[in-house]
């Protein structure tokens, strides 16, 4: 097992090692499949970084659930870019469906409390959100996260799905960066 990794031009070192990460994700599974029993949610997961946590997640459950993806956009290396740019929207007809929000990190909020009101829109019977990774000292927007993995310091993450540039989605584990570069 690999302690430091190199992500492009920074270096990281184990933050959350894989076997915490999934012991907690069979923890939101279970707490999820008690909420939900009997309503068949549909998990939208927010693409890319949520993918292997969505994953995860709909393995961890066991009743009738859908699962889809949207595709949205808001950080440039280390940094949030302060827009979202949509890029594939969801398809699935939400009206009266219980919705929940997959996420991999929330910190300024931001792209929920864009994505948040466009769902709403769409009147669903219910709808809550379930971040693998919550920042609150990063936070500038106020977005409800009904579900939350592990809440951490304002430190660029990466693993797990969650990236630097592109790179470093396949680790395993969730890498910080480290300070001394």
């Amino acid at each position: 097992m690999e302690q430091h990794v190199t992500v492009h031009d920074k270096r990281f070192e184990i933050f959350l090692h894989r076997n915490k990460i999934w012991e907690r994700v069979c923890e939101l599974g279970k707490q999820i499949e008690e909420d939900y029993k009997g309503k068949n949610p549909l998990f939208v997961g927010v693409l890319n970084g949520s993918f292997i946590f969505a994953a995860d997640l709909f393995h961890a459950i066991d009743i009738p659930a859908e699962i889809s993806f949207i595709k949205l956009s808001s950080y440039q290396g280390t940094e949030s870019t302060g827009s979202v740019l949509t890029v594939i929207g969801l398809k699935e007809d939400v009206n009266d469906r219980h919705v929940l929000v997959v996420e991999d990190i929330i910190d300024t909020g931001k792209t929920l409390s864009e994505l948040l009101p466009i769902i709403n829109a769409q009147h669903p019977a219910s709808l809550k959100v379930v971040s693998l990774l919550s920042k609150p000292d990063a936070r500038t927007h106020d977005v409800p996260i009904d579900y939350i993995g592990f809440e951490i310091p304002d430190k660029f993450v990466v693993g797990y799905g969650l990236d630097y540039d592109g790179a470093g989605r396949n680790l395993t584990h969730i890498y910080s960066v480290v300070d001394d570069q």
